[in-house]
């Protein structure tokens, strides 16, 4: 299931050309359920005969764009997830509780901002603070068998209490 406005806004996005488009299409393809796909660059770059340097600088413009986002190191390749605004593979419950997490995380924050409390912590400040955590994330994530995710989650709500005491 394909967003046809989030197509659309790839496809009017100049930063985005051939060799990102080519490793885009590339990662759809190889999505596993939840929008998860486990590759390496090496792996995509033999896939694609590109090189490893433009599979990493279009690796690159889809994270900045939050197309594609990097999820935990498994082994010696990161784990991505095509962001569910882009598309979804797998049952619409589970997108549908994506969409339900996403919208109560927003609605906190306006209920803060109406209260005149900005948080400190932004989604994207957030999303940097995991990945300068990225390693025991990472290890809490293989031990508990607990997706990153949802560790992301856990320390976005223990962050918020600490930014926002009752």
């Amino acid at each position: 299931m394909n967003s046809q406005e989030a197509l659309e806004i790839v496809a009017k996005d100049k930063d985005i050309k051939g060799e990102t488009y080519r490793v885009l299409f590339f990662i759809c393809a190889r999505l596993d359920f939840e929008n998860w796909v486990q590759l390496s660059i090496t792996e995509i770059g033999n896939e694609l005969d590109l090189k490893q340097q433009s599979v990493s600088r279009a690796m690159k413009v889809l994270e900045e764009k939050e197309i594609i986002l990097r999820g935990p190191k498994v082994g010696r390749s990161y784990a991505f997830m095509l962001n569910p605004e882009f598309g979804w593979k797998g049952k619409v419950k589970n997108l549908d509780d994506y969409r339900k997490q996403r919208e109560d995380r927003e609605n906190q924050l306006k209920a803060l901002a109406s209260k005149g409390k900005t948080p400190r912590t932004s989604p994207h400040r957030i999303a940097k603070k995991v990945k300068e955590h990225s390693p025991e994330i990472n290890q809490l994530s293989k031990q508990f068998d607990i997706p990153t995710e949802k560790l992301e989650k856990l320390l976005s709500y223990f962050q918020d209490i600490q930014d926002n005491p009752v």
